[in-house]
């Protein structure tokens, strides 16, 4: 068989700048709301943790604490005034139920954090969408608050996206989600899903696909994984920044460790993981509403990039995840994806339910990690490519760059460079049916068949 060029490991270029790769506060509380849950399982908050800035070459200072919360509203797509920032508006989810969210403060006491020494125990923070009842009574929540929305702005927006900072008011983004909103039991307990983002993303840069899937009755839980994520707010409002710097890429690759990084990543997600399975089983960790809500004998887990990396990775390991969907993440910490560092779930497959989700570049054909899962596999798999998307495309920023670029005259080349040709409404269309009827089928054993007939435009499916 003619194999096509085998693709940078976008685990790698996710972690990686472009230039470091070339140079080598919270809204009123609303009587009768569930209130966001700060569990911690050593019952106090770890001290003596360095500041934002002694981690991030100083972009919050140290001892600064982020902006209070303001009320924000979305802003639908134009062409804005001279000196205004962009503002962005998030689509609709497509299911018939309300949303409420919660944030839980997660820490392991059995394991230092892997990133920063000093620090004695992994901290988390995950967000939970659900179905909610009486939603319209509680506030939206932000995609980013303040606190974050910095960083975003510097390590994604810029970094990754090439967007000048100071361009968007990430900070002013309204999701669909009403915080605290009471979790709606009435239908009964609902399968739960994790998220795990990408290399370098936060826990809310596929808020879209996770607020369309909880719509349509499922429980989703998003993962910060701290010093990756470009920021963590905590709940005593300190602001946990990456470590992974332009400086730090740069001397690892200087170096030639950018393999060793890879790895660490991957396992410190992995153990991220594995601990929140662990803390949604304990009593006490959801809200009495959402404890009722979410099912823990049906969980499944999406990711995009290392996020899908990460989603194949602990579903091999650890059997309590009964299906999974990468979303064009590798399965293997090579400099590209042909090196012999394959994934033990690519050299061992998965003998439950998994969905490779890939871009215009990406199946298993042109990549050889999704290749070895794909012959290792023995349970059920799918490939399906949606045509003319980017690696981006599965992220927040195939609905929000071409606002964006309305807003801003960011070029048509430009735009295309980062989420492809294809039309944003078709393409989310298409994720949105396919990841939900890839759970449905799965988890909810509600078969429409739709995995058993040609995919719809723009996708495909590889045999």
């Amino acid at each position: 068989m003619v194999r096509k060029l085998i693709l940078p490991s976008a685990l790698i270029l996710s972690l990686a700048a472009p230039a470091a790769l070339t140079a080598a506060a919270a809204a009123p509380a609303v009587p009768g709301a569930l209130q966001t849950v700060e569990q911690r399982s050593s019952g106090q908050l770890s001290s003596g943790l360095p500041s934002p800035g002694q981690l991030s070459s100083g972009l919050l200072a140290s001892g600064q604490r982020p902006v209070e919360q303001r009320s924000v509203q979305a802003h639908p797509a134009g062409p804005r005034p001279a000196g205004q920032q962009a503002r962005l508006t998030l689509p609709s989810p497509t299911g018939p139920h309300e949303l409420g969210t919660v944030s839980l403060h997660l820490v392991d006491t059995s394991r230092p954090d892997p990133w920063v020494t000093t620090v004695p125990h992994r901290e988390l923070m995950v967000s939970v969408v659900y179905p909610a009842v009486q939603a319209g009574r509680y506030p939206l929540a932000p995609q980013l608050d303040p606190g974050t929305a910095v960083a975003f702005d510097t390590f994604t927006g810029n970094r990754n996206y090439g967007i000048p900072v100071g361009t968007v008011d990430w900070g002013a983004t309204l999701t669909h989600a009403h915080r605290g909103a009471p979790a709606d039991t009435r239908g009964g307990p609902l399968p739960v899903v994790l998220y795990s983002p990408g290399g370098g993303d936060p826990r809310s840069w596929d808020t879209t696909l996770v607020e369309d899937l909880a719509s349509r009755g499922y429980v989703v839980v998003t993962i910060d994984h701290t010093y990756e994520s470009p920021a963590v707010r905590f709940p005593d409002d300190s602001v946990r920044t990456t470590v992974l710097t332009d400086e730090l890429i740069q001397k690892t690759i200087r170096d030639g460790g950018m393999q060793a990084l890879a790895q660490k990543t991957i396992d410190t997600r992995v153990a991220d993981t594995r601990f929140v399975l662990d803390r949604l089983a304990t009593p006490g960790t959801f809200p009495p509403d959402l404890a009722k809500l979410a099912d823990l004998n049906r969980i499944g887990m999406f990711g995009h990039s290392a996020g899908g990396y990460t989603a194949a990775e602990t579903m091999h390991d650890d059997k309590r995840i009964k299906a999974g969907v990468n979303m064009d993440g590798p399965l293997g910490t090579n400099l590209d994806d042909g090196g012999p560092n394959l994934a033990p779930v690519a050299v061992d497959g998965l003998d439950r339910p998994f969905l490779l989700m890939g871009s215009q570049a990406s199946d298993h054909y042109t990549f050889r990690s999704w290749e070895a899962f794909w012959d290792n596999t023995p349970g059920w798999h799918r490939d399906l490519h949606l045509r003319g998307t980017k690696h981006g495309s599965y992220t927040d920023a195939e609905q929000l760059l071409p606002q964006i670029a309305q807003q801003t005259g960011l070029s048509a080349d430009a735009l295309q460079a980062e989420i492809g040709w294809s039309s944003p409404g078709p393409v989310l269309t298409a994720q949105q049916t396919y990841l939900a009827g890839f759970f449905d089928r799965w988890l909810k054993h509600r078969d429409a068949g739709l995995f058993d007939r040609p995919a719809t435009s723009p996708g495909s499916f590889i045999p």
